[in-house]
């Protein structure tokens, strides 16, 4: 069998996307017949390869799986926890193969999550070029003002730098609770609390409803299901895939 690289082998294993596991030859964590690979290493089915001292049983042939799962709270998205805390992997009972979650929700926020065992899928929906939408229900501890509304919809500085134009729909407005629903371009780390926090609102509930063609619909918190082959279609020409 001809050599791959590594992070491909990884990736079709359903270890980690192919981004993480630069992160892990990077780090050290994986070795090839007993050397410490680096970045550029290749191997194939001959080869042992162990990944933080397990080692990766790789077929070229595969199932590949496209899962959704409504997160509740309380669960990190991660593959394990050294903290001990719940982890959004012991959701997906009766699933024999490996999948892992694309892109993430920190964990207080809940609603779909993405799982694959495919890293070009996984890969092409968090790139930033793709500019997969990604939509939320947010609850607020306040009114909404009209400044505030302006100032998501054009963007805040975050990090050093603007976010991109969000689109805001205000569904509940309270004097003391307000809902609504906001659609971003982005994937950056804890983004719609960061960004409501810049502009005064302290966020009570976050719940992500769609990723771009994708919608949560009525799955129930803490379950799980496959994609149908239409999503999946849907998906892949909204990141260009054929």
């Amino acid at each position: 069998m001809e050599k791959i690289r590594l992070q491909k082998i990884l990736s079709d294993s359903g270890i980690c996307s192919r981004r993480k596991a630069e992160e892990l030859i990077s780090q050290g964590a994986i070795k090839v017949n007993g050397r410490t690979a680096q970045l550029g290493d290749k191997a194939n089915d001959r080869d042992v390869i162990m990944v933080n001292g397990e080692r990766v049983r790789y077929t070229k042939k595969r199932r590949k799986y496209y899962i959704m799962l409504n997160k509740p709270r309380g669960y990190v998205t991660t593959m394990s926890d050294e903290l001990d805390r719940k982890c959004v992997t012991e959701l997906l009972t009766g699933l024999e193969e490996r999948v892992y979650p694309i892109g993430r929700l920190d964990r207080n926020s809940e609603g779909l999550l993405l799982f694959t065992n495919d890293g070009k899928f996984a890969n092409d929906i968090m790139h930033p070029s793709r500019h997969v939408s990604k939509t939320y229900r947010v609850t607020v501890m306040s009114k909404i003002t009209d400044e505030q509304i302006v100032t998501l919809t054009e963007g805040v500085m975050l990090d050093g730098r603007m976010t991109q134009p969000a689109v805001v729909n205000v569904e509940v407005d309270g004097t003391d609770r307000s809902v609504m629903r906001i659609t971003i371009h982005e994937g950056r780390n804890r983004q719609i609390r960061r960004m409501c926090e810049a502009v005064g609102l302290e966020v009570a509930r976050l719940r992500r409803t769609s990723i771009g063609p994708l919608k949560l619909g009525m799955l129930k918190p803490g379950a799980w299901r496959e994609l149908t082959a239409e999503e999946v279609r849907a998906m892949r020409n909204a990141i260009g895939q054929q």
